[in-house]
């Protein structure tokens, strides 16, 4: 396999809120001089301290007008006495961390195309019903294609999974990972992660080496190869005999049409695989048959 492991690094940062910044403001504006804020988007709570016309996180010291300029769907660093976006433009893209709640886990957008389902779900909830669906269980060996903010991979550790294989091709969103708390765990020594073209990348894994693949890609604009016939018998030759395979599919029907959802359907059985659809889920289901 072509060395292309990337090692994922904890960036802990203080973090902020709208919803961090208004419980400031608020104390604030009823005189406390201290109280208890999340700054790890909702995962633990610590103390911050009010001054006068400033507020001390952590080492920093911001001002308390900043925190009025604070939008309702990004999340902020404290960082030199100042407030950064995790927001930023890259080659023609624009990367976002979408904050959805003071103790949800935020979603990351790109060209203001959200890589998770957020309707009626939250992000985790929405990767939890993925790795239901490819059915992970003790002691499997998962591949997890298009790691975005890696909430597959750790809810696959959460069903048990010893080994998670998974795969980025944007070191952009791995960098925003590295930043949000709720990615952390993809630092468990029981994932690795690959920065590589998945399509370039399973040619090099060995033939039945996964029980169950876990196949999330961008919408099939962004990344045919993804969904091409000789992509499908890769993940084919690579998954073990009564091994499942979890597509994501989206809603192509919705606006398009059924036949991009068809023709995943038809090409997954063409190289072998009995499929299954769940509107559900907004994916489809395909076992390898002993």
């Amino acid at each position: 396999m072509e060395n292309v492991e990337y090692k994922f690094t904890i960036v802990k940062k203080p973090l902020l809120t709208y919803w961090t910044a208004r419980s400031i403001l608020k104390a604030y504006n009823s005189g406390l001089k201290s109280l208890k804020i999340t700054l790890d988007l909702g995962l633990t709570y610590e103390e911050v301290y009010i001054n006068g016309e400033r507020v001390k996180i952590r080492n920093n010291t911001i001002s308390i007008n900043l925190l009025n300029k604070v939008k309702d769907d990004y999340v902020y660093i404290v960082q030199d006495d100042k407030l950064i976006k995790i927001a930023f433009y890259d080659k023609g893209n624009y990367y976002k961390l979408k904050a959805l709640g003071e103790t949800i886990a935020p979603t990351v957008e790109i060209n203001g195309i959200h890589m998770h389902r957020i309707k009626d779900t939250t992000p985790m909830d929405d990767a939890e019903s993925k790795v239901k669906a490819a059915r992970v269980s003790r002691c499997h060996r998962v591949l997890d294609i298009c790691t975005g903010l890696g909430y597959t991979a750790i809810k696959s550790l959460d069903r048990g999974a010893c080994e998670i294989v998974s795969v980025e091709k944007d070191i952009n969103i791995l960098k925003i990972a590295e930043l949000n708390p709720w990615s952390w765990r993809l630092s468990d020594k029981r994932i690795r992660i690959y920065l590589a073209d998945a399509s370039e990348l399973i040619k090099h894994f060995p033939t039945e080496y996964f029980d169950r693949i876990i196949h999330d890609p961008p919408r099939f604009s962004l990344a045919g190869e993804l969904y091409s016939e000789e992509f499908y018998k890769q993940l084919y030759r690579v998954l073990k005999n009564r091994g499942i395979l979890y597509h994501y599919t989206g809603e192509p029907g919705r606006v398009r049409g059924k036949s991009i959802l068809q023709g995943i359907i038809s090409r997954l059985r063409r190289v072998g695989f009995y499929v299954q659809k769940y509107s559900t889920i907004l994916g489809v289901v395909a076992f390898k048959e002993a």
